[in-house]
């Protein structure tokens, strides 16, 4: 089966099994989706949230979060990984927010990565969320799950990217990247996965990867 023919069969499927796609981090604006998809990094979605709402409490805005100082920031994510870097990202991201942007979180790929701790994959999140910019985020669920499909061949996220912006029709990105990664989540785990009995994997992997999960 061509990549495009698998394509349009998992968007069907997806579609099916996730027609509503919530975000999964909490937020009440812009910029608290910004930092707390920074932390989400290494950190599951669940940790960031039961962390950010005594953070936010503190200091919702940019203009706020300015004001305390980078420990008690630390106090509050403590528990996520990395969490002494991501303070300090967190607090220097929004001093540039304030200073640059007027407190506002800008709208371009550019703009947003030129902040501290945000990387394609943050900025294409924000975009695709709070912007409803089209962006194809890949994470490891996605980037997993492509290669299991053999919509990508697995080598670097980049390419990923690139190969599933080909694929896939640019209008569904933003909504597709979230329903790939519930599936992932809810289906197709990394490891002790049987890709024989999975909805979407038992028909698109080949024999020589379901051979290679095997072996794992």
């Amino acid at each position: 089966m061509k990549r495009s023919e698998k394509a349009v069969r998992i968007a069907a499927m997806l579609e099916e099994f996730y027609p509503e796609t919530p975000v999964p981090l909490d937020h009440d604006n812009d910029f608290q989706l910004l930092v707390a998809v920074l932390m989400s990094a290494q950190t599951t979605d669940l940790k960031v949230n039961q962390v950010t709402p005594a953070l936010f409490s503190k200091a919702p805005t940019p203009e706020a979060m300015v004001k305390l100082p980078v420990e008690v920031i630390l106090q509050d994510i403590r528990q996520v990984g990395l969490a002494p870097t991501k303070a300090r990202n967190i607090h220097r991201l929004s001093e540039l927010l304030v200073e640059r942007h007027g407190g506002v979180v800008p709208q371009t790929f550019e703009e947003l990565e030129d902040l501290p701790g945000v990387g394609h994959k943050t900025a294409g999140v924000v975009m695709a969320q709070a912007f409803d910019v089209p962006a194809f985020p890949i994470d490891t669920h996605i980037h997993r799950l492509a290669a299991r499909w053999g919509l990508s061949n697995d080598t670097n996220v980049e390419r990923t990217e690139r190969d599933l912006k080909a694929i896939f029709p640019k209008n569904i990105w933003n909504k597709l990247h979230l329903q790939i990664i519930f599936f992932g989540r809810e289906y197709c785990p990394a490891r002790g996965h049987d890709l024989t009995q999975c909805p979407i994997c038992s028909w698109t992997a080949t024999k020589k990867r379901i051979a290679q999960e095997k072996k794992r």
